[in-house]
């Protein structure tokens, strides 16, 4: 599911003369703190935090500045979404063109031509996304499990884009009732389903 990890970084950080009296390293993880968290990275991903320096160099001096800049090894913890990465997540805001889903720290769109197999429409309220034929619903707080199909993050940022689909088998809709994985279960085992039901009923 969400890759979640720890890595060790190097960077540079400022000391002005008024944090001179503070130790090195509370004032180093302070600035650290304020400039890396919940920031985007690129390369490795979300900071959620900075959980310990490992190194502080000598600090050194620039011409026309009174502060210290000092080298520094530290530890984050990140989060690294991995494209055809399986997720679950709880849909959190629903849109006619797609409904945007939470994952842990960051949130996905999956646009209404992947929610399912079917013709979607939004109901009148704009509390619901239907499927026409297959009546599947969804709805804001269903948990979810999606495939990750796409990532755009430019680092510095504080938000990225994920693009997800549900489409496929043994995705969608999760929990303790109308599962949509169940159901795709039962289909793939030969096990009857409602519309079958409904017609032997008859």
């Amino acid at each position: 599911m969400q890759v979640y990890s720890i890595v060790t970084v190097r960077d540079i950080v400022r000391i002005p003369p008024k944090e001179f009296n503070q130790p090195m390293e509370a004032a180093a993880m302070s600035h650290l703190r304020k400039n890396h968290e919940n920031v985007l990275d690129r390369d490795i991903g979300l900071v959620i935090a900075v959980i310990g320096i490992d190194d502080i160099g000598q600090g050194r001096l620039m011409p026309g500045d009174g502060a210290t800049y000092h080298s520094v090894a530290y530890k984050v913890l990140v989060f690294k979404p991995i494209r055809q990465e399986i997720v679950e997540g709880n849909v959190v805001e629903l849109m006619d063109f797609g409904a945007f889903i939470r994952m842990g720290p960051l949130d996905g769109l999956c646009h209404v031509s992947q929610i399912c197999d079917d013709f979607i429409t939004q109901d009148t309220k704009g509390s619901a996304l239907l499927g026409k034929e297959t009546g599947r619903t969804l709805s804001e707080g269903d948990q979810v499990r999606a495939r990750i199909t796409s990532i755009s993050f430019e680092s510095g940022n504080r938000s990225g884009k994920l693009g997800l689909t549900m489409r496929q088998p043994f995705l969608g809709k999760i929990g303790p009732e109308l599962s949509w994985v169940e159901d795709d279960v039962k289909a793939a085992r030969g096990e009857t389903g409602k519309k079958d039901k409904k017609k032997k009923k008859k």
